[in-house]
């Protein structure tokens, strides 16, 4: 019998929260009794761990890689992480993003690696280089969204508006 959850990373914009993307996607994976992994941060990873603990009745666990490196002799975060609707944070020593997401000291390995599957939603440099980084580990992963918003990410990745073929995706994926 399978008593290990699956984690299902949502990858995105730090900054931009789209909600009317995100909360549904993070409700459907709460409801599957999945475990939701984030960045850590604002925007999209905010909002996808916010909707997800507010699921009444939920087992799974909000995860968030955090970004820090040390400061004075004293490990810190990096600022405005990890948010709020984190719960199990994820501490490393990994201090870069962004441009720089595909290089070895940047988090984004984790983020890409713990997941069983990935959803991107749209995002600048950091979410591109988490989808060029699944490519190259051979993640699943499928970009959500406007199909406008994802003109720099890898042409090979599958992109839809549709959030039952996220879901469809991610079942097959999981199974």
């Amino acid at each position: 019998m399978r008593t290990r959850r699956e984690i299902i990373g949502v990858l995105g914009s730090g900054k931009e929260e789209h909600r009317a993307w995100v909360e549904p996607l993070a409700r459907w994976i709460a409801e599957r009794g999945f475990h939701l992994l984030t960045g850590a941060g604002g925007g999209v990873m905010r909002a996808a761990a916010e909707a997800f603990v507010e699921v009444e009745g939920r087992v799974g666990l909000s995860l968030g890689i955090v970004p820090g490196a040390v400061v004075d002799g004293t490990w810190r975060p990096k600022p405005g992480y990890p948010n709020a609707g984190v719960e199990v944070p994820i501490l490393t020593h990994l201090p870069l993003s962004g441009e720089q997401g595909t290089e070895p000291m940047s988090r984004n390995h984790l983020n890409v690696l713990t997941a069983r599957a990935l959803v991107a939603l749209p995002g600048g440099t950091g979410t591109v280089s988490e989808a060029v980084l699944a490519l190259r580990y051979g993640k699943p992963l499928i970009l959500f969204g406007p199909g406008e918003a994802f003109g720099a990410f890898p042409t090979e990745v599958e992109r839809t508006q549709s959030l039952e073929r996220v879901c469809e995706f991610l079942l097959a994926v999981v199974r």
